[in-house]
């Protein structure tokens, strides 16, 4: 997991947000990174390769994928910080989270831009990666974040690559063999996600 490696240099700057948000209580803030998550998918979704240069839509949606990535990480940050860490709190965020994927990954996997069959198989790698690694800490171990591909990836691939899209179309630059760059995203989704899976299976399965 590329971003993973990360968590200690960002640590400090959320901090810093976090306490802005300390009045708030943390549970609120998971409801509000998922009304982004479906806010993000909503615009993927809209967004048509016809219709893109004038309305901006990928920009919106890249922009709302960062909002949710930031309070999912703010509400566990503030939780620790307001001592009001629970079992129900973790239950919330990670089963939200798994809608809030699928809220973004479903709204792009059944956009213009992606072909369906592509993008189920995404959703699937996505959701298997999740539960494989929850899955690890139900039978005793703690959570499994190995692997090539995890949520952070994903957000940041989501926030960056329609960015791309966006400025690819809006040049009229083409890329050769009638594939969209978000689809290519989804694509990597499929594979690698899948990969991710099966990695964290086999790693649990050695536990065991």
């Amino acid at each position: 997991m590329v971003l993973e490696g990360q968590r200690k240099n960002i640590d400090p700057i959320l901090s810093i947000v976090a306490k802005r948000f300390s009045k708030i209580h943390p549970n609120i803030l998971t409801w509000v990174s998922l009304l982004f998550a479906f806010i993000a998918g909503a615009f993927f979704y809209l967004s048509t390769p016809e219709h893109e240069p004038y309305n901006h839509y990928l920009y919106l949606a890249s922009f709302f994928v960062f909002l949710n990535g930031l309070f999912d990480a703010l509400d566990g940050k503030v939780a620790k910080m307001m001592k009001k860490t629970s079992a129900k709190g973790d239950f919330l965020d990670h089963a939200l989270d798994r809608y809030s994927d699928v809220f973004m990954v479903g709204g792009l996997a059944l956009s213009a831009w992606c072909r369906p069959s592509i993008g189920l198989i995404a959703i699937i790698g996505m959701l298997l990666t999740s539960y494989m690694g929850t899955q690890s800490q139900a039978i005793g171990y703690k959570r499994n974040y190995s692997g090539l591909l995890g949520r952070a990836d994903r957000l940041l691939l989501l926030m960056i690559f329609p960015i791309a899209q966006h400025i690819l179309l809006y040049y009229k630059i083409d890329i050769p063999g009638m594939i969209s760059l978000l689809e290519l995203v989804l694509l990597y989704f499929a594979i690698v996600g899948n990969i991710t899976a099966l990695q964290r299976f086999y790693s649990t399965l050695k536990r065991l």
